[in-house]
């Protein structure tokens, strides 16, 4: 039997360069490659959690140096001393007397002998008006009592005569009696006469117009040559008496009744006056009276000090800040106002201990004066408090003291404190702070 005989011939083997992979090839390709990535992200991995870890050991380690570190901080002892209470209130400056000067005389003005804002001296001539007319006045009236005069010695003359008359029985007795009653109106004309020129010369010497009290002289309010009157409604100049001078300032009703005991027994005030800042010290003066009544639309009431004002530093109707001395406590615990602290438990200072640690100390506050603050309970004096830096203090926290003069130790190993302040000289004691 024959072999069947193809027309097609059979297709050349391909090349070993294009002939296609072997699946098998293909497979340990992709598995190469996912090891390598697998690989890769392993290490990657590791070399971040390295990272973090030796991140997460110098914070620490840097944590932990910040917390055996010492905090710098500003702090004084406690100390035992006197504090003072005040009352505060706001008071206005006002002259004892205040005189308005006016002329009791009509006439023009010649002359005006002061300066203004001058002091002047009680009887100090101020100005004068023209005193011709009073003058020729005064001549009147002595003109009419000569002639007056003249007449009275010549009727005394006719009486003596008619008397002798009389006793001779010359003459009746009625014309004697009418010569004696001449004689007394004569008498009666001089008196009025010499009224007459007493009235002249007083009105001559309202012509210098003086000074009816010493203080201090405001604007000239009428030039020379002007027509014054006596009757005029203002004044030639006002005088106000600046030594010494008043002050009246208000507080409020709750705290008279103290300040009204102790006036009952004669204690005698004293009551300071500061500017309008309330920070410098003016005068110093003492309490004179309370008034008889309390303002019901305010709840205060109207006390009056008085200041001797030698300097002149205090002026009619300037504001000031008033601070009434009531008592002052003695020996008592004082410690800075900045070491007060406050929390949701009351109030508390840092309290530096002898191990150089700060520790938290409640403490019971009473009152407040200026830059001291009154301790009634929890603290001792002596004991060192922190006045400066508790912001960065915790319980047990290493502290260490700045010395007043800039030098610092640290706390527990013989570190100076900061020296106390001295006792403020101002605000008003009250728990808490001042009025």
């Amino acid at each position: 039997m024959e072999t069947p005989q193809f027309s097609r011939p059979l297709p050349a083997p391909a090349d070993a360069k294009t002939a296609r992979p072997a699946p098998r090839r293909r497979r340990w390709r992709g598995f190469l490659w996912l090891a390598l990535v697998l690989v890769l992200g392993y290490i990657g991995f590791r070399y971040y959690q390295s990272a973090q870890q030796k991140r997460q050991a110098a914070d620490a380690a840097q944590a932990s140096r910040l917390a055996h570190r010492a905090v710098p901080v500003a702090a004084t002892a406690a100390r035992r001393g006197d504090i003072p209470i005040y009352l505060r209130g706001l008071g206005t400056v006002t002259a004892f007397n205040t005189v308005n000067v006016k002329p009791r005389v009509d006439g023009p003005l010649i002359a005006v002998n002061y300066k203004e804002g001058q002091a002047v001296a009680k009887g100090d001539v101020l100005a004068e008006i023209d005193p011709r007319t009073f003058q020729v006045a005064v001549k009147q009236a002595e003109g009419q009592l000569a002639r007056d005069q003249a007449q009275q010695n010549d009727a005394e003359v006719n009486l003596a005569r008619y008397q002798k008359l009389w006793d001779e029985q010359v003459i009746a007795k009625q014309q004697l009696d009418t010569q004696a009653s001449q004689v007394g109106q004569f008498k009666g004309a001089i008196a009025t006469d010499q009224a007459n020129i007493d009235s002249a010369k007083l009105n001559l010497s309202f012509t210098k117009i003086q000074a009816p009290m010493s203080g201090r002289i405001g604007l000239r309010l009428v030039d020379v040559g002007n027509m014054v009157h006596a009757g005029d409604a203002n004044p030639l100049a006002v005088i106000t008496q600046m030594q010494p001078i008043a002050v009246l300032f208000t507080l409020p009703a709750g705290d008279l009744p103290p300040v009204l005991i102790k006036l009952a027994k004669g204690a005698k005030l004293p009551v300071d006056a500061y500017d309008s800042a309330d920070r410098n010290k003016i005068a110093a003066g003492s309490l004179l009276t309370a008034d008889n009544q309390i303002d019901t639309s305010t709840g205060t009431t109207r006390l009056k000090a008085v200041f001797a004002n030698e300097n002149n530093v205090l002026f009619p109707n300037q504001f000031v800040n008033c601070r009434l001395l009531l008592d002052t406590k003695r020996a008592v615990v004082i410690i800075p106002a900045p070491a007060v602290e406050r929390g949701p438990q009351g109030t508390y200072v840092y309290v530096v201990q002898a191990d150089g640690s700060a520790a938290m100390r409640a403490i019971t506050q009473g009152i407040t004066e200026g830059s001291n603050v009154e301790v009634t309970g929890g603290l001792a004096p002596g004991e060192i408090v922190v006045t400066d830096g508790q912001d960065k203090l915790q319980q047990g926290s290493k502290v260490e003291v700045r010395a007043a003069n800039g030098a610092a130790g640290a706390a527990g190993q013989g570190a100076p404190a900061a020296a106390p302040p001295p006792a403020a000289k101002g605000n008003g004691g009250r728990p808490g702070g001042g009025r």
